[in-house]
């Protein structure tokens, strides 16, 4: 069986930004389906993806049998990966965390909190409970003050982005008149968080959770029933919960910059979405129900892994005048040959054409941008 094995398979290891990354192949794999083994890997498209062996790029469509029929003696198979700029899905290797901006406060107050140091600014309280608005931030907090729970009912607007926080307890729900939740670059994971408090916020229209440490987004999402705005861009997201359809008040998608691989049919519920933000992400295919966003304007989708667009997205997305397509494998002429293509073309074209009049510095910022790479 060893035997029989060694003639049908073989190790290979593919080199690329200084790590090796092993398979084991049959010998009859094609360099093409190495490709695509490759690309979730790497967050390369195939065709951008340079392979080279012993000083050769080689060829799709070769076979590793003959590759081998070369080689002298067993062991593994050395291959060099070189990737072309752009030509990639998501946006590469999760990078390391940046630090908190951390501003100096003048006339504040330190106080402590389960061990954790938080900072309020003096006479605050009066004014966030008259005012309505809590702004703290890169207030250099990792707990949000007892404070702000203690303002209750008057808060109307919380900002409390670009700190350390790691919790947001259930006593959000207290704030029952919020409207506006700005939670984006702090330290917020799937555990951290108290969504069950979150799905108590019944006059919330904006809620932001960009640059934090989420994977997912669990189903009391479809409790936000009032939400205009979902902002959850730069985490780890594989996936959107089917709950997403509930939000059909949601105006703005914004979900770049993740590890999404598929996108849940019950978008197509989200009928008031004008622009959504699928960008950076491990996307091969959108459903179908996509192009029931009758009032969508502004589909971003460059770098992923797609290779077609819902067949009638085009045809009845009746608004659409911004689609951005690049770094994908959906090519300009792919995009000619889609029903409703020349409606569509008119609206962005007109919509540049507007856009150019209304603009009185230079001619650099008159390009055109067609949407989608020409090969």
């Amino acid at each position: 069986m060893e035997t029989s094995e060694k003639k049908t398979t073989t190790e290979i290891s593919v080199k690329y930004n200084g790590r090796s990354i092993p398979f084991n192949l049959s010998l009859d794999s094609t360099v093409k389906h190495l490709k695509s083994l490759l690309q979730p890997l790497t967050n390369l498209l195939p065709r951008g993806q340079k392979l080279i062996a012993k000083g050769k790029i080689l060829d799709d469509e070769t076979q590793f049998r003959s590759l081998l029929g070369t080689q002298k003696g067993g062991g593994v198979y050395k291959i060099q990966l070189i990737g072309s700029q752009g030509l990639h899905q998501g946006s590469g290797p999760i990078k390391k965390e940046s630090s908190p901006d951390i501003r100096r406060k003048s006339d504040t107050i330190t106080t402590r909190e389960n061990n954790k140091q938080v900072t309020v600014v003096k006479g605050q309280f009066e004014r966030w409970k008259i005012t309505g608005v809590i702004s703290l931030s890169s207030s250099h907090i990792s707990v949000i003050p007892k404070e702000v729970w203690n303002c209750g009912s008057f808060v109307r607007f919380l900002d409390l982005n670009s700190n350390s926080i790691e919790d947001v307890p259930e006593a959000i729900g207290g704030l029952i008149s919020l409207q506006k939740l700005f939670l984006n670059s702090n330290r917020i994971d799937d555990e951290s968080v108290s969504w069950k408090g979150l799905s108590l916020l019944k006059s919330l229209t904006l809620l932001n959770l960009n640059q934090n440490l989420l994977t997912s987004l669990p189903s009391d999402l479809g409790c936000l029933t009032t939400l205009k705005e979902l902002h959850v861009a730069h985490n780890m997201l594989t996936t959107l919960p089917d709950e997403v359809g509930l939000l059909v008040h949601l105006e703005v998608l914004e979900a770049n910059d993740n590890r999404l691989t598929t996108i849940t049919s019950c978008i197509g519920s989200c009928s008031a979405l004008v622009e959504v933000d699928f960008s950076e992400n491990l996307l091969i295919e959108l459903p179908e129900t996509l192009s029931n966003l009758t009032n969508l304007k502004a589909l971003h989708l460059h770098n992923n892994g797609l290779k077609s667009l819902p067949s009638l997205l085009l045809k009845c997305c009746t608004q659409l005048s911004t689609l951005d397509l690049h770094g994908t494998q959906i090519t300009m002429d792919m995009l000619r040959e889609f029903e409703g293509w020349e409606s569509f073309d008119e609206r962005r074209v007109l919509k540049h054409s507007k856009q150019l009049a209304f603009r009185v510095r230079g001619a650099t910022d008159s390009y055109f941008d067609e949407g989608a790479d020409k090969s």
